[in-house]
């Protein structure tokens, strides 16, 4: 009996169930870090730009605009903003290379939050998360900024660094998802993936 179930195989077998791929996510931004992390978790997904008009530091509402102004049709939409806050102060994008020089500065020797806000949605529903992540710089010297500054790694950062590249060397120490501070909280992500599409896209 046995063998013969064996050759006929196993019903409940990877090889027996025909399993669906799982639909693209849409991925509403036209950031490299993350479609970098996407593709580090293995999730299948397309770029559309936002057609969204960033106001405010509020990561969230950010976020939730981008995934509402593209349409995915069926699919899950992604949109995710993230901020740097430190005592008190919103750190964006540097406009030129000095201000990138006074926001390092500015975080040498402090603790700084990396928050950002995650919106997923579907056309039956939205969820939303945010993440905050705290990262240390050690103390920096005029060698240190210059060293950094040179590199040009600051340009379109939130900050002026990015933790993934030389920004590590700025770095003493984080509490949080590491990923966050690279682009995408990708824990919270994979936590919504696994509750809304079970074992779908691997999670759950």
């Amino acid at each position: 009996m046995g063998e013969e179930v064996a050759r006929r195989g196993d019903l409940g077998s990877a090889e027996a169930v025909s399993v669906p791929p799982a639909p693209p996510i849409v991925l509403a931004s036209t950031s490299p870090q993350r479609r970098a992390i996407l593709t580090q978790l293995g999730l299948p997904f397309d770029v559309v730009e936002p057609d969204y008009e960033e106001r405010g530091d509020d990561p969230l509402e950010h976020a939730i605009g981008k995934a509402r102004s593209v349409e995915g049709g069926e699919r899950p939409v992604l949109g995710v903003d993230t901020v740097v806050r430190c005592d008190g102060r919103v750190l964006g994008k540097p406009a030129h290379e000095g201000e990138a020089e006074e926001m390092l500065d500015f975080l040498s020797g402090r603790t700084h939050e990396v928050v950002s806000g995650l919106c997923l949605r579907s056309p039956a529903w939205e969820e939303t998360r945010t993440e905050t992540t705290r990262v240390t710089f050690r103390a920096l010297t005029a060698r240190d900024l210059a060293w950094y500054l040179a590199a040009g790694e600051w340009e379109g950062r939130a900050g002026a660094y990015a933790i993934q590249g030389r920004g590590a060397a700025l770095v003493e120490r984080i509490d949080g998802d590491y990923l966050n501070v690279v682009g995408l909280p990708a824990a919270a992500l994979v936590a919504v993936l696994a509750e809304r599409f079970p074992s779908l896209y691997g999670f759950g």
